[in-house]
Formats: structure tokens, C-alpha cells, sequence
């Protein structure tokens, strides 16, 4: 369809319903989808979070998909190919769920490194950020599925998030946090954009006319679909008028009880609204939903197939960082007797929680990544101490079905009566509770399951998730109350859990009941092996530590601290994983630290290890790429995308608490490396870092080209001078001398083998280059100053004077 014919479809289709039916089409029809219209050959329009893997329509306990790295980790790759290849694995995966639409990328900054959802976001720098979402954005809509960056705009932090507001000067938001949006819309032309739940500057974001109808459409040109939010929409007039296009989830929301009241009393124009429907409409003739037939393809690589496996594992290993390597212990050499110490290693986290979450088909650990790469015989596992205070629930491979016998649990619907409403098998130990369920109806919700133990054994027993329960096993039975968080999904996101120490045997049966919970909630079943000290695994850690050649130590966050809904309220690690480093540090021939995280951490054990690692959240291969990594079958080439502070409070912005409702962004346009640069305070490890596993030389730095007083184009001379083939990322900074903040202006990147020496041409881009005028309402170019050429501002290789851009 051309797009005349498919404007003059959609003008068409807008005369030919009434304002009923209009009004209607703008609110969600179920949770991820969109109303069809027949009369109009509207189909219905599907959507799936999922930055880093399209989970689908359920919560949890769907089909199985792909888990890729954390949206942090695969920017440590400072890839745009690689963002192009997520991209492709993310459509092919949409496409085999018939889903139209994946709500992403997230495209907010990692202002403090306290922000509980930075494992979803790609960086701190605005101009890194956009670059690479572009570069996503377009591979997914090159296959026809629409992206949505989001969250329009300044959620940069999870405290009170329906309900802050955040107050930052008009300069600020224009260099920094429009500018990811800004730079995607002008290079990949998003079909939708997500608007956010906080107030930004005294207004709620989706009634934000200067943001959304000012700039983002009119400004910018955008002629895609505004959203909001799920459950973000608080007033219909407001936020109809304001540029909003479609109201999420449905069906009820506050425009199909009151937007066509607002039209028929004059306060919102139908013509309005008749501009919202062209943009759903728009939206779906892109699709394939709208006066045509979508086809989808009838079979994709599997989620565990090879193809996948391969790509998940490279990718994920390219964007580790290594970032400390004394006396070149990485990579690993040999296959002499290692001891992987660490409950991350057993336990390793692949993603973070939230609604991102996905179901993958398994998810590698490090632990049995490390063996199958170095011989099981010649690797050592030592489970390490307690990590996590908010239980999971239980793996599948523990439970078994009491009717079946197969692995997972049995749910029954009773009514008021003890009345079996409904009974069914689940494969995995969690399920979802929602209105519109199966489990609707039911006066109790029973789960059970046999436990599947090799031997005795004192286990952690209980649930997750928001209710009035009791849980019984043999020789135990306790009722208690689990509460939901506060806010949107509170049932949802982070599910509380409750549990207790029992000593069971092979086969005991633990049964969890709970009443109606007038709430979308998860729950489900909780079995853990029973805490032991700290002192205890210590202890057995060192013994191991000193019988081997290499301790690898692999420590890190859970969901608890990474996470939707929730900040940080420390970098430090949760537990004692720190004195667990210590105590092997002080007593290992070599100690290695893998970080599984995907944001700063505190090492205040830096100084006494060898080597670092920061493996950030893998996704399912996360086990075989930490050994890629580790043993250089593929070099973690990555960089950091974020400052790493070397003790809480450092650094330009910190504090994600509101006071009495507002977050002020005080620092202005001083975030991550932009403030640290020139504050007197040293970073533990700097924006941009990572060593890889060769060295570099940087001769022979030029500008090549200019626009006035704006850069476009430097290049420079690199010799690999180490003994191993490497990736180099090169970053130029343009640090002015008038007390301006440096900026990255641009980036390059070149595979050299030891010995070799190529040109690296870094094209610079405008609009890094130029400083906001609130005063004028304008943009004025950046001048003076000198250019960095560097491996992050902690490692920069050479200067260039700007007088020399006025002689090129």
C-alpha cells in the first residue's frame, strides 16, 4: 500500500465512525492490546513488554522467549551493529508471538547510579543512548514491528513514581533527557513513543502539552503514537488535549468514561480527537493491522536453539568489561584447579525484575559455564553467602505435580464451599492472578506440590506474593499475611514473599492457600535451601580459595536492588559478599571478581584482587559468556556506560527521594561524568572504561572536518601493541574551557590483531555541540575548548586544540 492510498484509507475510515466509536478505538482493549474495528478493517494490534526479550501477554508463566543481556549490558558493547542484531532477534521473536508492538527501548539516563530500573536503560550519556536505541529502533521497525522508546519523560528513578515531580531547568532537559528522544526520533522514526507516569516541572507527563504537542510533535515532527503508561492517565480532557493518543490498558480508563462527555461539553474538539485516531490508525497500517492482512512467518529460530545460543553468548560476553587485570591473570590460562566461589555463581541473575521480566528456557550459570569451559574435574564450587532477602519462587526441578508427578505444582480454584471450581498443572512454581482469570472466581486458591529433595534436608518453605495464606508440610503449618507494594502493579512487580524453616523429606507435600485479593497479583510457591551463617561459608570459601591456582569470585545484585518500582538505597553489595571477597583475597594464590550486576557497585575490596570482571545482567547464556569472557574464547570488549562511585553519596547526583513530592535535579546538565569531570573528587572507575586484553598506542590525533565552530569528523592512528588480537572503542570528548561540562561527541571502533596500526575516523555529531539558550528559546553552537581522544576521560591518549578546527 503506498502512503497516499493508506492516508486517504485512514481519512476515510476517521469519517465513517461516529465519536462513540472513535472514542473508543483510543483506550486499550485488554491489558497488551488494542481494540479491532471491522467496519473499518481495523485488526486488533498486539503488545508485548520487552526490552531485552518479548515476554507476551502473561505475566509470567507464559511460552518461553529469548533472554538477552540488560539493555546496560548490551550498551557496554558501544555497538550500534550489535543494537541492529538485538533488534532482528527481537522482531523474529515478536513476529513468532504475533505481537506488533515491543514497548521499548527504555531510553531514560542513568542520572544516579541508585536508580532501581538502570538495568533497562542504556546509559548516562544522552548522545550514547540515542545512538544506540536508534540503531534498535530501526532494525525492529525494518521488520515491521513497531517500538516504543519510552518513558517520556525524566523517570529517571522508581521512588513515588506515579506521583513525583521532577523539577529541571529547561536547559537540562534539552541537552540531556530529550536529547535520547530527539536523536530516535530524527534517526529511526519510532512509530510510538511511551509517556511517563511523574510530573515533570509541576505537570503530569501525559497531560504535558509543551513536551508532547510542542516539541515532540510539532518541534520534532514526530507523527507516530503517543501512549501512555499503563494506569499513567489521570484526567481525559487534560491529556487529550495535551497530545496524548491512546489511553493504556483497557478497556476502562478515564477516557471511555469521560473523553466523549469532554468533546460533547466543548472542552475537548472532536477534530481532537479525530487527529488521534489518524495516529492509530497510521500506526496500524504500518503494522500490517489496517486495510490489509498481516502476515507472519511460519517458523523462527528457537529460543534454545543453536543460533540463538550463539548469538545470546557472543553478545553477552562482547559487552563485559574488564576492569582491572594486574599481572594479566585474565585471560584464564591453563586448566588448573579453580574454585568459583559465590552464591551468584549457583545463582546466577539473568535480568532484572519488573514488568521486563521474561520466561527464558533456561538460564546458564556461571558456576556450570566455568565447568563445562575448564574441565568439571579441575573446577571447585562453593556456594558463599546469603544474597537475597526477597525469595523467588521455586524452581520447577524441586517440585513435582501431586497428581501427575511431573515437575511444577497443581492449582486448584475452590469455591466458598470447598468446591473444586477448576484444577490445573503449571510447569513452573508462579502464576499470575488477574481479574479476568480462570482464578476470578475462586473463594480459595490452593497450590501444592511434592518436594523433589535427593535427601533430608532443612528448606526455606513459603510463598511469594500479596495475600492472607497458610502453608502447611509435614510437621509444620503457619498463617500469616503477605502485603503488596504501594502503587501501580504492586501485586505485580517485586512480589513480597514469606518463609519458614522446615525439615523436610524426599517427597513431603507443601499445600499454600489464600482468599479472593482484590488485586492483579503473582504467587506462588517458595522452596530454598534453609540460611546458614556467614561465618560458616567464609570458611568453606577459603579452604577452596587455598587449594587452588585461581579463586573466582562472583558476587552481585538480585531483583531486590535491580529492579521496576523500587530504587537503591546503597551501592554496596547485599550481605557479606564483601568480606567474602576479602577473606579469599587475602588467602588465594589469584583472585578473580566477577561482577554480576548491572550497575555500580562499592569494591572497597579493589585494591587486594587481581582482576574484574563486570559481567553485568547476562540474559539465558549468562553462564557460557562469563567463561568466553573469562577465558578469552571471545574478548569482553566492553565499556562502561556509567561512572562507578567508589563510596555512597559521591558524585554530581545521588538522592532519588523526593521531598514533599518533588525530585530536583539539581545538578543541571552536571550528570554522570559531566560532573565528576572537574570536581575534585576521583571516580572508582570512569564512564568509558574497560581494558579488553591487548594495549593500544593513539599517534597522530587530527580534526578532519568542520561546520563553523562544531567538530564533524577526528581521526587518529592506532597500533595494537599487545600479543592479542582486540576490539578498541575510541571516544572523543569535546571538554570546553568556559566552564561548560565535556560532552561525547562521538565514537568509533576497530578490530586490530597484535602488531597491527590502522586509522580510526570518528564522525562527530552536531548535536552534542551546542548548549541550550532558555532565555532565547534556542540552540547556540559550542565553542572553543579541546578535544579528547580517549578510552573515557580516566585514560585520555591525546589532545587537540580547537584553534585547530578554525585552520581545517
Amino acid at each position: 500500500m503506498t502512503q497516499t492510498l493508506a492516508e486517504d484509507s485512514v481519512e476515510n475510515a476517521i469519517r465513517s465512525l461516529d465519536l462513540t466509536a472513535k472514542v473508543r478505538l483510543l483506550s486499550g482493549a485488554r491489558m497488551f492490546s488494542l481494540h479491532a474495528e471491522a467496519s473499518i478493517g481495523l485488526e486488533e494490534i498486539v503488545m508485548s513488554d520487552g526490552p531485552t526479550g518479548v515476554r507476551g501477554e502473561a505475566v509470567v508463566g507464559g511460552r518461553e522467549s529469548c533472554l538477552l543481556p540488560s539493555a546496560s549490558l548490551l550498551a557496554q558493547t558501544w555497538d550500534r551493529q550489535v543494537l541492529e542484531e538485538v533488534g532482528g532477534i527481537l522482531a523474529e521473536e515478536a513476529m513468532d508471538q504475533r505481537t506488533h508492538i515491543v514497548l521499548g527501548p527504555t531510553i531514560n539516563l542513568h542520572r544516579t547510579p541508585l536508580g532501581g530500573r538502570l538495568f533497562e536503560c542504556f546509559s548516562e550519556d544522552p548522545y550514547l543512548t540515542g545512538a544506540l536505541a536508534a540503531a534498535y529502533v530501526r532494525s525492529l521497525q525494518r521488520h515491521g514491528i513497531g517500538a516504543s522508546p519510552k518513558h517520556f519523560l525524566a523517570n529517571e528513578s522508581e521512588t513515588q513514581r506515579t506521583t513525583v515531580d521532577c523539577v529541571a531547568d529547561e536547559r537540562a532537559l534539552r541537552e540531556l533527557y530529550l536529547l535520547p528522544f530527539e536523536i530516535v526520533e530524527q534517526d529511526a522514526r519510532p512509530w510510538t513513543v511511551m509517556a511517563s507516569y511523574n510530573s515533570v516541572n509541576g505537570t503530569t507527563a501525559t497531560e504535558h502539552g509543551e513536551l508532547i504537542d510542542r516539541i515532540l510533535k510539532g518541534e520534532w515532527g514526530f507523527d507516530g503514537l503517543v501512549m501512555s503508561d499503563w494506569f499513567a492517565t489521570k484526567r481525559a480532557a487534560e491529556s487529550a488535549n495535551a497530545g496524548l493518543d491512546l489511553v493504556m490498558p483497557g478497556p476502562e480508563t478515564v477516557w471511555s468514561t469521560g473523553l466523549e462527555k469532554a468533546v460533547r461539553s466543548g472542552t475537548v474538539k472532536e477534530e481532537t480527537v479525530d487527529e488521534h485516531v489518524r495516529r492509530l490508525l497510521r500506526l496500524a497500517a504500518r503494522l500490517g493491522a489496517f486495510a490489509g492482512t498481516r502476515t507472519w512467518p511460519t517458523a523462527v529460530p528457537r529460543p534454545d536453539g543453536e543460533l540463538r545460543r550463539g548469538q545470546l553468548r557472543r553478545i553477552a560476553a562482547e559487552g563485559m568489561a574488564v576492569l582491572k587485570n594486574d599481572r594479566g591473570v585474565l585471560p584464564l590460562a591453563g586448566a588448573g584447579p579453580v574454585a568459583v566461589i559465590g552464591r551468584h555463581a549457583t545463582d546466577t541473575v539473568a535480568q532484572g525484575g519488573g514488568s521486563a521480566r521474561v520466561r527464558p528456557p533456561h538460564v546458564v550459570s556461571i558456576a556450570d559455564g566455568l565447568a563445562s569451559a575448564l574441565g568439571r574435574e579441575n573446577v571447585t564450587v562453593v556456594d558463599g553467602v546469603e544474597t537475597r532477602t526477597r525469595l523467588l519462587a521455586a524452581p520447577a526441578s524441586l517440585l513435582r505435580d501431586p497428581e501427575t508427578g511431573t515437575p511444577g505444582i497443581r492449582v486448584r480454584a475452590l469455591d466458598g464451599h470447598d468446591g473444586l471450581i477448576e484444577s490445573r498443572h503449571l510447569d513452573v512454581a508462579e502464576l499470575e492472578v488477574a481479574e479476568d482469570g480462570w482464578l476470578a472466581t475462586a473463594a480459595t486458591i490452593e497450590l501444592s506440590a511434592d518436594v523433589a529433595l535427593p535427601g533430608p534436608a532443612r528448606m526455606r518453605v513459603g510463598v511469594i506474593g500479596p495475600g492472607d495464606w497458610t502453608v502447611t508440610a509435614p510437621g509444620h503449618c503457619e498463617s500469616f499475611t503477605v502485603t503488596p507494594h504501594k502503587g501501580p502493579g504492586g501485586g505485580l512487580h517485586r512480589p513480597k514473599s514469606h518463609a519458614a524453616v522446615v525439615a523436610l523429606e524426599p517427597g513431603a507435600r507443601i499445600t499454600a492457600t489464600t482468599g479472593p485479593h482484590f488485586e492483579m497479583r503473582i504467587i506462588g510457591l517458595v522452596l530454598t535451601a534453609a540460611p546458614r551463617p556467614a561465618a560458616a561459608a567464609i570458611r568453606e570459601a577459603t579452604d577452596a580459595a587455598a587449594r587452588a591456582e585461581t579463586a573466582i569470585v562472583v558476587v552481585g545484585n538480585t531483583q531486590e536492588q535491580e529492579t521496576e518500582g523500587e530504587d537503591k538505597k546503597t551501592l554496596a553489595l547485599p550481605g557479606d559478599q564483601d568480606a567474602l571477597v576479602a577473606a579469599v583475597a587475602a588467602v588465594a594464590p589469584r583472585t578473580v571478581v566477577v561482577v554480576n550486576a548491572a550497575t555500580p557497585v562499592l569494591m572497597p575490596w579493589i585494591d587486594d584482587v587481581d582482576a574484574v570482571l563486570f559481567a553485568g545482567l547476562p540474559g539465558q547464556e549468562a553462564g557460557a559468556a562469563v567463561a568466553a569472557a573469562l577465558t578469552g574464547d571471545i574478548e569482553p570488549a566492553g565499556r562502561l556506560v556509567t561512572t562507578f562511585p567508589a563510596r555512597d553519596g559521591e558524585g554530581p547526583a545521588w538522592s532519588t527521594e523526593p521531598v514533599d513530592g518533588r525530585l530536583v535535579y539539581a545538578e543541571g546538565t552536571r550528570v554522570g561524568y559531566r560532573g565528576w569531570h572537574g570536581s575534585g573528587t576521583e571516580p572508582l572507575f570512569w564512564f568509558g572504561h574497560g581494558l579488553g586484553y591487548t594495549t593500544w598506542d593513539y599517534t597522530g590525533a587530527a580534526i578532519t572536518g568542520t561546520d563553523g565552530p562544531t567538530v564533524t569528523g577526528v581521526s587518529v592512528t592506532l597500533s595494537n601493541t599487545g600479543e592479542r588480537r582486540g576490539k578498541e572503542t575510541v571516544q572523543v570528548y569535546r571538554i570546553p574551557d568556559n566552564g561548560e561540562t565535556p560532552r561525547l561527541i562521538g565514537w568509533a571502533q576497530v578490530s586490530l590483531g597484535p602488531g597491527e596500526s590502522g586509522t580510526v575516523r570518528v564522525e562527530c555529531d552536531a548535536r552534542t555541540q551546542r548548549i541550550w539558550d532558555a532565555a532565547g528559546h534556542r540552540w547556540l553552537p559550542l565553542t572553543g575548548g579541546t578535544l579528547a581522544v580517549a578510552r573515557g576521560l580516566g585514560d585520555i591518549r591525546t589532545t587537540v586544540p580547537l584553534d585547530a578546527a578554525q585552520e581545517a
